[in-house]
């Protein structure tokens, strides 16, 4: 039963990892209350939900995407920290909205990819399905929380460098977790 405790925990905890880096860049360029509430909200839906999608894809089709899924997200990530930086230096105001729309369904699901992959497997992991989809939405909480919390004092530190800075540290994370990904480490 510990076992099986300690592999719910470090799942959901690696989801959030993904989180909490996406919730930093965000955060660096500021938040209201009522975005935080939102980019939670959507965020941790984008994992329980993917994570359910994977449970029933993996129990229909087996693995065959479960490792392609994971990299297309930090694709993704990539992708999403690259526009920001463009944007960035673009200095336009009407920049990538990471808080809501279309910005925060692509950033929801750039995170949650791996989340379809992991999915696949979550059932075997020997405990509940809905015990584990609930330690994987209070990790997503938890991780986006403390992301926008860290990212609004980084971005009051480095002003108008923040977008610049929030796109590379996205660029970063993708490219981390893709080769962590790659190298089975964590």
């Amino acid at each position: 039963m510990l076992s099986a405790v300690l592999r719910v925990a470090l799942v959901a905890f690696s989801l959030g990892l993904d989180v909490f880096a996406v919730s930093v860049g965000v955060g660096m360029r500021g938040a209201t209350t009522g975005a935080k509430v939102r980019i939670g909200a959507a965020f941790a839906s984008a994992e329980v939900v993917l994570n359910l999608v994977g449970a029933g894809i993996g129990a229909l089709a087996g693995k065959a995407l479960g490792d392609v899924a994971g990299y297309i997200g930090f694709a993704a990530l990539v992708g999403v920290g690259v526009y920001m930086v463009i944007e960035s230096l673009r200095a336009e105001e009407a920049g990538f909205d990471l808080s809501r729309g279309w910005g925060l369904m692509l950033a929801s699901l750039s995170i949650s990819l791996d989340s379809l992959g992991i999915g696949f497997s979550i059932v075997y992991i020997g405990v509940p399905l809905v015990v584990t989809l609930v330690a994987i939405a209070m990790a997503s909480i938890a991780s986006t929380a403390l992301g926008l919390a860290l990212g609004r004092r980084l971005g009051t530190r480095i002003g108008e460098r923040a977008g610049i800075f929030a796109g590379v540290v996205l660029v970063a994370t993708g490219v981390l977790f893709a080769t962590l990904k790659y190298f089975h480490i964590g």
